[in-house]
């Protein structure tokens, strides 16, 4: 795929015009990060060259100053991920409140371990540094939803909601 082929949809064209205008146009650069969360949300949750490259043109900056950014942060996917990529929380409150567990019980349950996606291509299990959530840990984030208190049962619950929201998906 080429850059030319990528273009971002019109209502997030009208989220990038929004953007720039946040910064003065000579420091367009600034907008970088919120560029990328967009194009990373626009473009099936991971970041391709060829997409980062797009987001490079719109900056009119160097398409390598896109890719150490891009590669620099965990919150940026640079491989297709799943369809619900569950980020757990690897940091000090988490890991001693069990996070280790919660991600071997996620390997155990999805049957693949940590970073590659399941079978069916829904999960993918990744760790991440801080989510912010210490009173709560431990705890994961899938998209922009926080899951808290982790214990088995309520993954299980989590994960079949989302099995069950994927199959009503399909027929909609």
């Amino acid at each position: 795929m080429t850059t030319t082929e990528i273009q971002f949809s019109q209502e997030a064209q009208q989220k990038v015009q929004e953007i720039l205008n946040q910064y003065p146009k000579e420091k367009s650069k600034s907008a970088l990060l919120p560029l990328l969360h967009l194009a990373q949300a626009e473009f099936d949750g991971w970041l391709s060259v060829p997409v980062m490259d797009y987001v490079a043109s719109i900056l009119k900056i160097q398409p390598i100053e896109v890719y150490e950014v891009a590669s620099f942060y965990t919150m940026f996917n640079l491989q297709p991920v799943g369809k619900y990529l569950i980020e757990v929380c690897q940091t000090s409150s988490c890991w001693m409140c069990g996070a280790e567990d919660i991600v071997r019980y996620l390997e155990q349950k999805l049957g693949v371990p940590t970073g590659e996606i399941s079978a069916d291509g829904m999960f993918q299990v990744k760790t991440v540094e801080c989510l912010g959530s210490c009173g709560t840990a431990p705890m994961f984030q899938i998209g922009d939803q926080y899951y808290e208190n982790l214990t088995f049962e309520k993954i299980d619950a989590i994960l079949e909601e989302l099995k069950q929201e994927n199959k009503r998906s399909r027929y909609c």
